[in-house]
């Protein structure tokens, strides 16, 4: 079985595995993270993201990382503590990984490994981000210095994509349903004007 993103597992700040495979179904934004950063300010913009897609199936998930000049050195209380008070962040954030280098988190080494960068694979700095489709495949990559505002086109589209499957899994049962409904009146052979109207509208929606 080929591998893809919900066959990864992390811990949350709270020390809580997490299964990937939870978000099964969701469109997934993966960032790294850092308190201390020039580009910290990007959370706000990502919980903007959140709160604007969330109900529509976009999960944030963020992985605080201090490979890149030390810029998050902080343990988890410190992380959570500077997420909520300076940005009010509500996403999911994971306890602090490496991004880079042997010691890499597996979700990282199997992401770099899907959506190679330029020059080299390595993430470049903090916020860099990938977008996960809702059956765990990644499909773009963007730089750190891609403000969140930039990627709601992707993400709309995929979210799109998401619904459209959403809908058609559910027109079976429906049509189902309908079906039922006709195969009734025909069987009891009502002569009802109110429930003629809605037999004929049926049976055009579920003719082949």
């Amino acid at each position: 079985m080929k591998q893809n993103f919900h066959h990864f597992k992390a811990t949350s700040l709270q020390g809580k595995e997490i299964a990937m495979e939870n978000y099964k179904g969701k469109v997934v934004l993966v960032v790294n993270t850092a308190s201390k950063c020039g580009l910290t300010p990007q959370y706000e913009g990502l919980e903007k993201l959140y709160k604007t897609y969330k109900d529509q199936g976009l999960v944030i998930l963020g992985f605080p990382c201090n490979q890149f000049a030390n810029q998050e050195p902080g343990g988890a209380k410190e992380i959570s503590e500077g997420c909520l008070i300076n940005y009010g962040v509500s996403f999911q954030m994971f306890e602090k990984v490496d991004v880079n280098g042997p010691t890499a988190h597996p979700i990282y080494k199997y992401l770099k490994s899907q959506l190679p960068g330029f020059p080299g694979n390595a993430i470049k700095w903090n916020f860099g981000k990938f977008l996960i489709d809702k059956n765990g495949n990644p499909v773009k990559r963007f730089s750190p210095f891609t403000v969140p505002d930039k990627l709601t086109s992707d993400i709309e589209k995929l979210l799109k994509a998401w619904q459209i499957v959403k809908k058609k899994e559910a027109q079976p049962t429906v049509r189902l349903f309908l079906v039922a409904l006709c195969m009734k009146y025909e069987q009891l052979k009502l002569d009802n004007q109110l429930c003629f109207p809605f037999y004929a509208v049926s049976r055009l929606i579920i003719r082949d």
